[in-house]
């Protein structure tokens, strides 16, 4: 796993509204544990949110990440707090619990998803749940900031519809490619895969890796067979991990000619939720229809 610097990474305060217009005068201060669900409050408080994302760097293994001071001071004084759950990011909790508030509204994703820990923690591989997340961030901010009820319903729609061209391309997807074999070294995509009826191989080996623990050998030989064996038509690789035996697996899949596509757990910087998904699955086509 990646051991590089953990970098907090605050995407900027929004635009401040004006008294006259409102007398909720300042934007409502929103904190994200990770980075892809401050793009969505953003997407729908536009101006008025001024939204913190905690984990953002492209550089860092979530799994391992721990908040510093200027975190949990943040997390104390936020009047929304987004965070994944299902044990992916215990530390928040941790935060909310040594800073109770009143007047903070907190969204867990995993439980509005009815997910719990155990399940894989990847929520926005699920665009089901990404769905449910932007409606309650909508109810969220207008119990918050009712002044702009408007604005946030507003927001939600137009969210809504950028995820169409990504509705889409799932279906298309899963009419061509329901059934095909493919692999991963960590279960990251896998609500992904799923949508797309994808076949999705080596799974005790994925919940190795991501736990941070080793295969044994007997999986890690059934990975190998299958790559230099093209029982898989593609590797979806984490490149957001350091670990030996996942790059390991990568250069198999190299070696043998079996199309590697790399995924992210972190949503790259300059990229909304939408671009992101779409860019992603535009390479695992380009891969499949190899």
């Amino acid at each position: 796993m990646s051991r590089l610097g953990l970098r907090p990474l605050v995407l900027g305060a929004a635009l401040a509204v004006a008294p006259a217009v409102s007398a909720y005068a300042d934007p409502v201060a929103s904190i994200a544990a990770e980075s892809v669900y401050g793009d969505i409050i953003r997407q729908i408080g536009g101006g008025n949110v001024a939204v913190t994302s905690v984990m953002a760097s492209m550089d860092q293994d979530p799994h391992e990440f721990e908040p510093t001071p200027a975190v949990a001071r943040a997390v104390a004084h936020a009047r929304l707090v987004v965070y994944n759950g299902a044990g992916y990011d215990a530390w928040m909790e941790r935060l909310l619990s040594a800073a109770p508030s009143r007047g903070r509204e907190t969204i867990d994703v995993a439980k509005l998803a009815g997910r719990h820990p155990g399940d894989n923690p990847h929520l926005w591989y699920d665009v089901a749940a990404i769905s449910a997340l932007a409606t309650a961030l909508a109810a969220k901010l207008s119990a918050i900031d009712p002044a702009h009820e408007q604005a946030y319903a507003e927001g939600l729609a137009a969210f809504d519809a950028s995820l169409s061209p990504l509705r889409a391309e799932i279906a298309a997807m899963r009419a061509r490619y329901a059934g095909t074999a493919v692999t991963a070294t960590e279960p990251v995509f896998q609500y992904m895969a799923d949508a797309l009826g994808l076949a999705m191989r080596n799974a005790a080996f994925q919940q190795a890796v991501m736990n941070d623990t080793e295969p044994g050998a007997r999986t890690i030989a059934a990975f190998e067979d299958d790559l230099r064996r093209h029982a898989v038509r593609a590797l979806l690789y984490n490149t957001q991990t350091d670990a030996a035996v996942a790059q390991r697996m990568r250069d198999v899949a190299n070696r043998a000619g079996v199309a590697v596509v790399a995924i992210t757990e972190t949503q790259p910087p300059g990229k909304t939720y939408p671009q992101w998904m779409l860019g992603q699955l535009d390479a695992l086509e380009r891969a499949l229809a190899r």
